[in-house]
């Protein structure tokens, strides 16, 4: 599937960064072009492998290079405002040959939450090919500030892109430790998952091509229902040396191996649909779902992959469960990918949710205790006049 990568924001920039950097060690060749965003011109430094003519700073009239200090309703007002400059850099893109645009952003900070919606809007209005979102929501314990802002720009992001691929911080950062190493790690776990399921129709030699190719049609009918996204993966390190696995294109028959594999195959689905998901829910509420198996082509299993799929029917109760293969020779690891497209019942959203209803609440109430203060001000003011 080939994609217009856009980073939005600090956070947003330097996924981005790892997609292009993942899709050059894997030669997955799903990234048709890269764009970085920012209002800080600082974050934008820290951007390696986006051209420096597709890395865009806006806002300079406004806040000169220095961010817009997690304030998300400035950073929404200054994407709007400097959306022909955003525009420039994506005319840069041969657009005419991707298949959906994906813009990145962390939902916790200021410009990447703010101004993801508002380019997502703007990228439906020009184009006919999808725009999804790729949102990172804010451990709880970054601060009520970053909790707050996804609250506020959550429903906005959904509503503005054809799906919202959701990677809580919340469910994977470990205790102990550093900001640094800690959001490293989870961005590698990003492109990782993801770049398996939109590399996977990317094939460009003849062994590669798996027995049932999961093309960009795949994937964009699973996310075609819109809502929000989450994204399962599990692997297992196989033997494909001499006397290990035989070739998936022998028949089962004349496979010792062939049982091994098919029960492998099903139990990483498993493990993949029922592990650490990137957004935790409840697997029922799935709208559709698609299966990868990826590895060496020896060890992809078609019975364990048709096994799995069902599983992932009955798990889900959706009838749109599709899968296939992804072969890539070379590797040592065999692995399954699930996304599961529409889901509706998720906590953590749901939590998101109400932080953003107190938020309401909140500042309602303290707007009508400023008037009624403001008011009382005044009446004390007129008594005073008439007294002098």
């Amino acid at each position: 599937m080939k994609l217009a990568l856009i980073g939005f924001g600090q956070a947003g920039g330097k996924i981005v960064d790892r997609f292009l950097a993942y899709d050059e060690r894997r030669d997955a060749g799903f990234v048709s072009g890269a764009i970085a965003i920012n209002t800080a011109s600082a974050d934008l430094a820290g951007v390696e492998r986006v051209p420096e003519e597709r890395q865009v700073l806006i806002g300079q009239s406004r806040v000169k290079g220095h961010g817009v200090g997690a304030d998300n309703e400035l950073g929404a007002e200054i994407a709007e405002a400097d959306i022909d400059e955003i525009q420039a850099a994506i005319d840069t893109i041969p657009v005419h040959e991707v298949d959906a645009f994906m813009i990145v952003a962390g939902l916790g900070g200021g410009t990447g939450s703010g101004g993801a919606p508002v380019l997502a809007t703007h990228l439906q209005y020009l184009y006919t090919v999808p725009v999804y979102g790729l949102g990172v929501v804010p451990a709880t314990d970054e601060g009520g500030v970053y909790t707050l802002n996804a609250a506020r720009s959550f429903r906005t992001f959904v509503d503005a892109v054809d799906n919202l691929l959701v990677f809580d911080n919340d469910a994977w950062r470990r205790a102990g430790e550093s900001v640094e190493s800690g959001y490293g790690a989870i961005n590698e776990e990003i492109v990782r998952r993801f770049g398996v399921i939109f590399g996977a129709g990317e094939v460009h030699r003849r062994r590669d091509v798996g027995e049932s190719v999961v093309d960009s049609s795949e994937v964009i009918n699973t996310l075609d229902g819109g809502g929000i996204s989450t994204l399962g993966y599990a692997t297992e390190t196989v033997d494909t040396g001499g006397g290990g696995l035989v070739s998936r294109f022998v028949g089962a028959e004349k496979d010792p191996y062939s049982a091994a594999a098919t029960n492998r195959m099903t139990s990483l689905v498993r493990k993949a649909t029922l592990g650490r998901l990137t957004l935790p829910c409840e697997i029922s509420s799935t709208d559709k779902a698609l299966l990868v198996a990826s590895g060496p082509p020896s060890a992809l299993d078609r019975k364990g992959i048709e096994r799995g799929r069902s599983w992932l029917e009955d798990e889900t109760g959706s009838m749109e469960v599709r899968g296939g293969d992804y072969p890539r020779p070379g590797d040592d690891e065999v692995g399954a990918t699930v996304l599961c497209s529409g889901v509706t019942d998720v906590p953590r959203i749901e939590q998101l949710q109400q932080v953003a209803i107190e938020a309401n609440e909140r500042t309602a109430e303290i707007a009508a205790s400023s008037q009624e203060e403001f008011d009382a001000l005044v009446d004390t003011s007129g008594e005073l006049d008439a007294l002098f």
